[in-house]
């Protein structure tokens, strides 16, 4: 694949009259895929016409209509058939995974996360303590960064193995989302198993940005938005994996009509029976506009090669880091590590001047037509996507950066 293959497909906000923006800000929120807006046009025309029997007419009818995107999913996260369903919300879905995974026991019922964690899973690990009677102060474990502001592979292995009789779950992140920095997760997933530890990841920023192999690495679960790299709009349907191993899960969830078998689902009967699989674990019904979007972005991945994204053609964000190497006086570090494997094409880029100068250097890449986001204190995260950004891009954005931080 090459860089910028797919621009054409995707609306990028105006600058100027005639300018487009410099969008490096996909891992915020990515670009409108055209297909998304004629998805969701077709399924208006079709609630207009078929109203109610739209759930039983069509192709795809509304009552399957997510199961259209199990191939794309399994795709972008090396899932076996079964594994994965688009529902929800990332959040909403965490929960409902760790109420069945998450089973605290006599001494083993901390949770491992790691320090710094987006606030949203840290607001729900702490909250699934408490559900359990328990005090996130005591039973929150946080593994600390180093002093370069990531966490080794290797610590946070040893730290799962050492803690091992402690632990009722980790979750943890495939790419951090304000370092930039991406995980071994094979490895991490490995010392969970090999200690007896279910083990959850938060893939916000890792579907669509990296390869995954879920199935082969065994992680118990996994939960994802898919509105950042995915493409799929503000608020879109996320998605969740359930390794095949717990496809006939008897434990503990909190259940939902649309997780019911549909041999049975209509007949309204009072006890719960799962559809095997991740689909088990869908609640209320699935939300067809939102989900018309979602298959409209993942139009595009039918035909991206996600391993392609790890090329050096489509590495833009290397050549974003040759660009700030050579800033005179050497004004920004790049906070993200440079590996290939370490990372996807987030770059988080730390204003040595602090946080004053480096919000005023960020207004002025704005209103030159920059779209990136600012993290406090003093992070800037550009994060140019393969799928629609181009060589050309990089380029006019490293003359503004230059500019700005005059």
């Amino acid at each position: 694949m090459k860089a910028a293959q797919f621009r054409q497909r995707f609306a990028f906000p105006r600058h100027g009259e005639d300018g487009e923006k410099i969008y490096f800000c996909g891992n915020s929120l990515g670009l409108m895929p055209d297909a998304a807006r004629r998805r969701v046009e077709l399924e208006m025309e079709r609630w207009a016409d078929l109203a109610v029997d739209g759930h039983f007419r069509g192709d795809p009818a509304w009552l399957g209509y997510h199961r259209q995107l199990e191939d794309v999913l399994m795709r972008l996260t090396g899932a076996a058939p079964g594994e994965t369903v688009a529902m929800g919300a990332l959040t909403v879905n965490l929960h409902l995974l760790m109420t069945s995974f998450y089973r605290p026991d006599g001494t083993r019922r901390k949770i491992l996360i790691e320090k710094g964690a987006f606030p949203s899973d840290r607001y729900a690990v702490a909250s699934q303590l408490r559900l359990h009677g328990l005090d996130p102060a005591t039973d929150l474990v946080e593994l600390e960064p180093g002093d370069d502001g990531l966490i080794e592979d290797a610590r946070i292995a040893e730290t799962i193995a050492t803690r091992a009789d402690e632990l009722a779950l980790v979750l943890w992140p495939g790419v951090q989302y304000a370092t930039g920095q991406r995980f071994d997760m094979e490895m991490i997933c490995r010392a969970a198993r090999d200690n007896g530890v279910p083990l959850g990841l938060d893939l916000a920023h890792a579907i669509g940005n990296v390869p995954l192999r879920l199935h082969d690495w065994g992680a118990d679960f996994a939960a994802w938005c898919s509105y950042k790299y995915l493409n799929a709009g503000p608020g879109a349907v996320a998605g969740m994996f359930v390794h095949e191993r717990h496809a006939d899960f008897t434990g503990p969830r909190l259940a939902g009509w649309w997780g019911h078998d549909e041999e049975t689902r209509f007949l309204m009967g009072p006890d719960f029976e799962p559809i095997r699989g991740a689909e088990g674990w869908q609640v209320s019904g699935a939300p067809i506009l939102n989900l018309a979007a979602l298959a409209g972005a993942l139009d595009v991945y039918r035909e991206a090669d996600i391993d392609s994204l790890q090329d050096s053609d489509t590495d833009l964000a290397a050549r974003i880091a040759d660009t700030v190497h050579a800033l005179p006086g050497e004004p920004l570090e790049i906070v993200t590590p440079l590996e290939r494997t370490r990372r996807g094409c987030q770059l988080s880029l730390r204003v040595r001047a602090g946080r004053d100068s480096g919000r005023a250097a960020f207004d002025r890449l704005q209103a030159d037509g920059v779209v990136g986001d600012w993290r406090e204190p003093d992070i800037i995260r550009v994060a140019p996507n393969p799928l629609y950004n181009s060589i050309q891009d990089v380029d006019r954005f490293g003359e503004i950066l230059t500019r700005s931080l005059r």
